[in-house]
C-alpha cells in the first residue's frame, strides 16, 4: 500500500470515528428533553457491532465530549464504564451473529438494566463511601431511580427490535468495510 492509500484510509478512519462520536452526542442532546428516553445505547451498540474497535473509540470520544459539555461528576465514572462496555459487548457479539432483531434487543435490555445498577453503585459509593449500611443505602437509591431505569429498559426493548438491524446494515454499507 502506498502513502496515498494509507493517507486516504487514515482520513476515512478519522472521519467515520468523528461522525459516529458526533451522532452519539447529537442523539443524546436531541432526546434530552424526554427523561430517560435515549438513543445512545442503540448507537453505541450499532457502532460496536459494525465498526468494532473504531466504534469503541467513537464511544470513548463521546464520553469525553459529554464531560467537556456537562462537567465532571459521579456520572462520568458510570459513562466511562458503561458506554464503552456496550460498544465492546456488541463488537464481540458481531463475531457470533449477524444483525438480527431478537438477540441484540435482549443484550441491550440486560445492559440497560446493568446501567441502573452500575449508576447506583457509583453514586452511593462515591458520595457516601463503603461503610455500614452500604447495601441498604444502595437499595434505597436504586429504588428511587427505578422509574427512570424502567423507562430506559422499555425504550430499548421497543427501539432495538425496530431499529438495530436496519441501522447496522446502513452503517455497514456506508462504512465501505
Amino acid at each position: 500500500m502506498n502513502g496515498r492509500d494509507r493517507a486516504y484510509r487514515g482520513a476515512r478512519f478519522v472521519a467515520y470515528t468523528a461522525l459516529a462520536a458526533a451522532s452519539l452526542t447529537a442523539g443524546k442532546f436531541v432526546l434530552s428533553a424526554i427523561p430517560n428516553v435515549e438513543i445512545v445505547t442503540l448507537l453505541c451498540a450499532v457502532y460496536g457491532f459494525t465498526l468494532g474497535a473504531q466504534g469503541v473509540l467513537a464511544t470513548c470520544i463521546f464520553v469525553a465530549c459529554e464531560t467537556l459539555i456537562y462537567g465532571i461528576g459521579a456520572w462520568v465514572v458510570t459513562y466511562a464504564i458503561h458506554w464503552p462496555a456496550v460498544a465492546l459487548v456488541f463488537w464481540l457479539l458481531s463475531r457470533f451473529i449477524k444483525p438480527s432483531r431478537v438477540i441484540p434487543a435482549i443484550v441491550a435490555v440486560v445492559m440497560t438494566a446493568a446501567f441502573g445498577v452500575l449508576s447506583s453503585l457509583v453514586d452511593v459509593g462515591l458520595f457516601s463511601g463503603f461503610w455500614d449500611n452500604f447495601w441498604q443505602r444502595f437499595a434505597i437509591y436504586y429504588a428511587r431511580g427505578a422509574v427512570f431505569y424502567i423507562t430506559q429498559i422499555v425504550c430499548n426493548a421497543i427501539v432495538f427490535p425496530l431499529l438495530f438491524k436496519p441501522l447496522a446494515t446502513f452503517v455497514e454499507r456506508a462504512s465501505f468495510r
